[in-house]
């Protein structure tokens, strides 16, 4: 029985750390060729946040969820945890934002999994106040929930 588990974690393991590896190597490399291809200092792009992206999708979700007055209340405490969880990974971009130069390999690792375990503490929060809402929701809210975190395509799909 043990084997058969470590069958089944071994290659999910091995892919996720061979993604982040590859994602590390990439990343770099892009830094590399445009650090070498810039010959003119442009004014750096306007840099967009993890919360200018919440805020994008707390909004999106009222609208395409239809939220009613009588959800408010547990519709406000899971956009806390939208707003706390965004604000944290902001702080973390802006840690990796200040060793972009001097970060080795392995400390680009030990970043990269950090916000992988960051990522999933984070889900772990959104759920329990999620799943609170989605208690509260009529079935074609529940429907149109349902489509939106199956499909991502919030406000871009016709639901019949």
């Amino acid at each position: 029985m043990e084997q058969k588990a470590f069958r089944g974690a071994f290659p999910v393991t091995f892919v996720v750390v061979l993604v982040v590896f590859l994602s590390t190597l990439l990343l770099a490399d892009l830094q590399q060729s445009f650090a070498a291809s810039a010959t003119k200092k442009a004014a750096p792009p306007a840099a967009v946040t993890a919360g200018d992206r919440t805020e994008a999708r707390i909004k999106q979700l009222h609208a395409v969820l239809k939220i009613t007055d009588d959800q408010l209340a547990t519709w406000n405490t899971l956009t806390q945890v939208m707003r706390e969880n965004a604000k944290e990974m902001d702080a973390a971009a802006k840690v990796k934002a200040e060793s972009t130069q001097t970060a080795n390999a392995v400390e680009n690792m030990k970043f990269y999994y950090q916000i992988s375990k960051t990522h999933l503490e984070q889900q772990a929060k959104f759920i329990p106040p999620f799943e609170a809402l989605y208690t509260c929701m009529s079935d074609e809210q529940k429907k149109t929930a349902d489509l939106v975190f199956r499909t991502g395509k919030a406000g871009r799909t016709r639901i019949k």
